[in-house]
């Protein structure tokens, strides 16, 4: 039942799926459940497991990348549709794929700071046509936990070649397609390692970060943590030898911005006061800001502002503006930001960004 989804430790989890001329598409079939069924038993989600499929014969497919499904419905419809390739069995050229193409920040994968496992679940019947064992050591180095599933033909040899330390705990072998499915029980005990953070069996003030079991407490931008390893402090931005003002430092939001003391006016490297010349209120008509520059000055703008042709004047930035955005197909402007939309009969892909059609 869906109730018994991990509340785990996320992963970035990719599985392998041999779908080469010995496996027949009723078999494959079978496949397709066992990876409906652990997907069932994930606790799935952009924040949480990210899953990706791949599947590969003598070429590779790159199913669906980590960043296209949040939730399992999609990712399960997804599956349902997914067509085995039928020739040759080249296991590394898979691996090597899963690592150039998939487990990228592009195609989904979270960045390194986040500590999220990589994890690829091999599922294969055949021994490797090609060399597996050089690919899966690096991919292993790389800090990659490769999981490989043999079934009934597979060859145990290349599994344990392919597989992660210690062995026992992630090579598997099934008699037949028919009973992978008794797997997913053993994976979920795998995955749900009891995540302390999540649980909120911990007394982190600010950020919990799991440990292998345990955990580690970590603070927000702006903040350090206290000797006591658990709260956290403000970091006093403005603390002598922290910052390179002038005259006055004010602490701004986990950062520092310059000012000067009256009768100064702070120069454009934004650091160092000069005596107020033409600055001094009333003397310019800069509509914002107002930059001394050794007996004369110039205009600028606040964050999100353009200066105007007439070099004295502010406009809001188009965000909208070609190049600015990301939009595949309609930007929206908002504010200082924006947001983006579809031309009809197009729909919003989870990612924001892109556009897919309706009648898919």
């Amino acid at each position: 039942s869906t109730d018994a989804a991990c509340k785990n430790r996320p992963l970035d989890l990719i599985f392998i799926v041999d779908s080469s001329r010995s496996v027949r598409p009723e078999e494959f079939e079978k496949v397709k459940i066992f990876l409906s069924k652990m997907i069932d038993t994930l606790d799935v989600g952009e924040g949480t497991t990210r899953v990706a499929v791949m599947n590969y014969a003598s070429t590779v497919k790159i199913e669906f990348p980590l960043r296209t499904y949040f939730d399992k419905a999609s990712m399960k419809e997804a599956v349902s549709h997914i067509e085995p390739l039928s020739a040759g069995t080249m296991t590394g050229l898979a691996i090597q794929t899963a690592m150039d193409e998939v487990f990228t920040e592009e195609m989904g994968t979270r960045p390194a700071t986040f500590n999220i496992p990589k994890v690829v679940i091999v599922v294969t019947d055949g021994r490797p046509q090609d060399q597996v064992q050089d690919v899966a050591e690096k991919a292993r180095t790389a800090g990659i936990e490769i999981y490989a599933i043999g079934v009934d033909r597979a060859d145990m040899q290349s599994l344990r070649i392919m597989a992660s330390e210690p062995l026992d705990k992630h090579v598997f072998y099934v008699e037949t397609y028919g009973v992978i499915e008794k797997l997913t029980s053993q994976f979920r005990d795998t995955f749900c390692a009891v995540n302390v953070c999540a649980l909120g069996a911990h007394d982190c003030e600010q950020i919990c970060v799991s440990n292998s079991g345990s955990y580690l407490c970590d603070c927000y931008e702006g903040y350090a943590l206290n000797p006591d390893k658990r709260t956290c402090s403000a970091v006093d931005t403005c603390a002598p030898g922290r910052h390179d003002c002038d005259q006055i430092c004010m602490r701004n939001n986990g950062s520092y911005v310059c000012d000067c003391y009256e009768g100064y006016t702070l120069n454009s490297d934004r650091k160092t006061c000069s005596p107020m010349g033409m600055c001094a209120p009333g003397r310019h008509d800069c509509a914002q800001v107002c930059l001394n520059n050794d007996g004369s000055y110039s205009c600028d703008c606040y964050e999100g502002y353009t200066l105007n042709a007439d070099k004295k004047t502010c406009s809001a930035v188009d965000m909208c503006e070609p190049g600015r955005h990301d939009c595949e197909q309609v930007c929206v402007r908002d504010d200082l930001s924006y947001t983006c939309d579809c031309y009809q009969g197009y729909t919003l892909n989870p990612d924001k960004k892109t556009c897919s059609s309706k009648s898919t």
